[in-house]
């Protein structure tokens, strides 16, 4: 069960967020509860979360509403084993390393489609928009056994809002302004009822920004190797659309697409652009049928597109710099699941699948391999006897690349009395070289890329004691993590196999509902060490935090709603040799609501109240005090 929910939901809210994800092919346990919030992240079935033998965390729509999040990063920022790095203000680049491990190593779903960048391996967080979201599962630990290439710290998967089943037409809208010029506006209409449901929205955000870059930055030559005093706009403009349609036989045909398109400015120079246009694209379909009452099969495709191109005052870059051209990369991402759900005995589930993955690459830089594919089976076996609860799962993935990588996962869990659930396991996972790491053309003659790199492989084991009762809960995780064979850049900055780290980390949780008020804790206590046998041995992984905490505290009044949120972070380090020291911070967040008319609701918002000057990476500012004001509408 070790889990953090930051709202509980109900169980048919639950199923219809399922319902939208590959992931969910099993029929929905008849011993679940209305009270209880299900997940499907962590085994790619419906789940409870007080029976899932994984460290997750659920944030629900309520709470995205309730914490007022200006972007995705006020969401992440300080949940259990999350550490986060900005390189400026709003719609600047995100890197979220999770349980310790690198940036890459978190692989990111969004309604089942894996995203992110071909080229660099990450993920664009900053570009997805809160208002499309609808919740959010954020798995912790190893999860290749089921999902492949680079889920080594663990997965995040984001639901888009879908339309409802009460046959309602249901129009929604907000409006935000805020410091920086901030202006974010959302509007949509979704509906349905029991047979289908539909939803559609168009949103778009604005913020003149703040400088990305400290002055100075160009004579020390770190971060943006520039000094440009200016603020650095940031602006995007974002679709979502989603339907399906469930016949009387549970047969369920479903669609998802979201698109985001921004406009990001940076302090550059000619060397290295000054702004970027990017463009985010998600499309999937599933269909899920029962041909037996005791299979449950789910067939689903989809494709992802990360584009990016650069710009120098406006000139595209490859025009302006034409010597090395790397004005734009597209990166395309191909996908096709075939998941079968078999029911051996009551409690006992058996899932095996195929699933295949096309990635591409199209940059006017000449890559040396454009395209490769990855095909995986996998097998889990989930069984309970009386208390005791077993998980075991196995994967083969056969890559164009790298050859065949064999990944596997064991977790034991036993439910004492009054919900308390102790539990141990153990799983390996893997990171596939990046595009850049492997097919990378020489610059100039001389190498930049390395194309018989190994996959970076992990091991993991965890031990957890939870609790969980009707109002409140506590959880913690210690957990190990050791990762052999990791990339790193020689002394002519060409990527190898060389290196090695061991990451030991502490989770606790703690939260309660009870009458007005509602509080969650987290807790992160964290040591990634360098491992390798070269001088950085025993130095701290870059831009980690040791320590993080943060404490959200709600009450309501009537229609009145206030809240805050306090969050502390301990130091990092900039660099793998840690001559780059970031010291520790903390910031505190007010906000309040009123509910002035039947789905009418005002929201104030206060951030960084005391108006706290510090950096998640060297030399890069971060908000100051700032305030937001929204207008919404949802019946």
């Amino acid at each position: 069960m070790h889990h953090t929910t930051l709202k509980y939901r109900t169980l048919a809210a639950a199923l219809a967020g399922a319902l939208l994800t590959p992931a969910a092919f099993a029929d929905t346990p008849e011993s679940m509860t209305s009270l209880q919030t299900v997940v499907v992240t962590a085994t790619r079935t419906p789940e409870p979360t007080d029976d899932t033998l994984s460290s997750v965390t659920v944030i629900t729509r309520e709470d995205i509403k309730r914490l007022q999040p200006a972007s995705l990063v006020d969401l992440l920022t300080g949940l259990p084993g999350v550490s986060i790095t900005q390189t400026g203000g709003i719609g600047q680049p995100v890197s979220l390393f999770m349980r310790g491990t690198n940036s890459t190593h978190t692989l990111v779903l969004v309604d089942g489609i894996r995203i992110g960048s071909v080229s660099s391996g990450a993920a664009a967080l900053e570009q997805i928009p809160v208002n499309a979201i609808d919740h959010i599962e954020i798995v912790r630990g190893p999860r290749s056994s089921l999902y492949g290439a680079d889920a080594v710290g663990g997965v995040i998967q984001i639901f888009t809002r879908h339309g409802s089943d009460n046959g309602n037409i249901a129009p929604s809208l907000s409006v935000t302004t805020g410091s920086h010029s901030f202006i974010d506006s959302q509007a949509g209409l979704s509906g349905g009822d029991g047979h289908y449901w539909y939803n559609a929205s168009l949103g778009g955000e604005y913020t003149s920004g703040i400088p990305s870059c400290r002055m100075g930055a160009a004579e020390l030559g770190v971060a943006c190797f520039a000094d440009d005093p200016r603020n650095d706009p940031y602006r995007n403009y974002n679709g979502l659309a989603n339907f399906g349609y469930r016949w009387d036989n549970g047969t369920e045909l479903a669609f998802d697409w979201l698109r985001s398109r921004s406009d990001n400015y940076f302090g550059g120079s000619p060397y290295g652009g000054d702004s970027n246009q990017e463009e985010q694209h998600v499309a999937g379909t599933r269909l899920r049928f029962s041909p037996l009452d005791l299979l449950k099969v789910t067939l689903s495709a989809g494709q992802t597109r990360d584009d990016s191109s650069t710009f120098y005052q406006g000139v595209y870059y490859g025009e302006y710099y034409p010597r090395t051209p790397t004005g734009y990369f597209n990166s395309r991402q191909n996908q096709a699941s075939w998941q079968n759900d078999i029911t051996l005995a009551p409690n006992q589930l058996l899932s095996v699948g195929v699933d295949y993955l096309q990635q591409h690459i199209d940059s006017d830089t000449d890559f040396i391999t454009t395209t490769r594919g990855d095909t995986g089976t996998f097998a889990q076996y989930q069984g309970t006897f009386g208390r005791n609860e077993v998980q075991v799962s196995g994967r083969h993935d056969n890559n164009d690349s790298f050859g065949g990588h064999n990944t596997g996962a064991v977790a034991w869990g036993y439910h004492f009395d009054h919900g308390l659930l102790l539990s141990a396991s153990y799983g390996s996972a893997f990171h596939a070289p990046t595009f850049d790491d492997m097919y990378y053309p020489p610059y100039y003659g001389v190498p930049t890329a390395n194309p018989n790199l190994k996959p970076e492989s992990s091991h993991s084991a965890e031990l957890s004691l939870t609790q969980q009762f009707d109002n409140w809960h506590w959880g913690i995780d210690a957990y190990q993590t050791r990762i052999s064979d990791l990339i790193t850049l020689n002394e002519e900055y060409v990527p190898e196999n060389v290196s090695s780290a061991l990451i030991r980390g502490v989770e606790g949780q703690f939260g309660f509902n009870v009458d007005d008020w509602r509080v969650n804790t987290a807790l992160t206590w964290l040591q990634p060490k360098d491992n390798s046998d070269d001088a950085n041995h025993g130095n701290w992984l870059p831009r980690r935090a040791g320590q993080t905490a943060r404490v959200d505290v709600d009450r309501k009044f009537g229609a009145f709603n206030l809240g805050a949120t306090f969050f502390a972070s301990g130091k990092r380090y900039d660099d793998a040799a840690n001559q780059y020291r970031l010291g520790g911070y903390a910031t505190t967040d007010l906000r309040a609501s009123f509910t002035f008319a039947p789905g009418w609701q005002v929201e104030a918002k206060l951030a960084n109240v005391f108006d706290h000057n510090y950096e998640t990476a060297y030399y890069y500012n971060q908000l100051g005090r700032t305030w937001y004001l929204t207008l919404r509408y949802a019946p």
